[in-house]
């Protein structure tokens, strides 16, 4: 098995600090919207793989399975179009979070049907909770990318 350590250290670096506070207000924010906890994982997972961050996989699969997702439903977030496990809500939802994390792949970023789908299972408060949900996961993800933070160690609650 091969190791490597974080080109920054996110944990100890005050000024690391001070910017993730940042992150994670608006994270907690998001968080208190009227959005199922499940569905909120599900959209954090499915970016975090799409962008390559074990971190972020790790850490939000750990934390889905500890509030009780089921192991199934976490090995098929990857290739849930063919999976039969997920809601139609949570499938709009999904969706709306491959594409907002896609956004560069395509000129006009999330396309109608895309968001007219998640306006059928979400209100207002709540679409403005998914776009900010994966607007800031991405912004974790890039972060923990870019500092190749390892993946593997994170413990569910580890962050309270």
């Amino acid at each position: 098995m091969t190791t490597h350590s974080a080109r920054l250290d996110l944990f100890g670096n005050p000024a690391v600090t001070r910017m993730l506070g940042h992150f994670t207000a608006a994270g907690k924010a998001v968080s208190a919207l009227n959005v199922p906890a499940a569905t909120q994982e599900l959209v954090k997972i499915r970016a975090s793989q799409i962008n390559g961050c074990g971190f972020c996989t790790d850490m939000h699969t750990k934390e889905a399975a500890a509030a009780g997702e089921s192991a199934v439903r976490l090995a098929l977030v990857a290739v849930w179009r063919e999976a039969t496990v997920f809601t139609e809500a949570e499938r709009a939802a999904l969706e709306l979070a491959e594409q907002g994390t896609r956004i560069a792949d395509a000129a006009g970023g999330v396309t109608d049907e895309a968001w007219e789908a998640a306006a059928k299972h979400y209100d207002e408060e709540q679409l403005v909770a998914l776009v900010s949900l994966v607007a800031v996961i991405n912004a974790f993800n890039r972060l923990n990318v870019m500092v190749r933070q390892p993946a593997g160690d994170y413990q569910p609650g580890q962050f309270g």
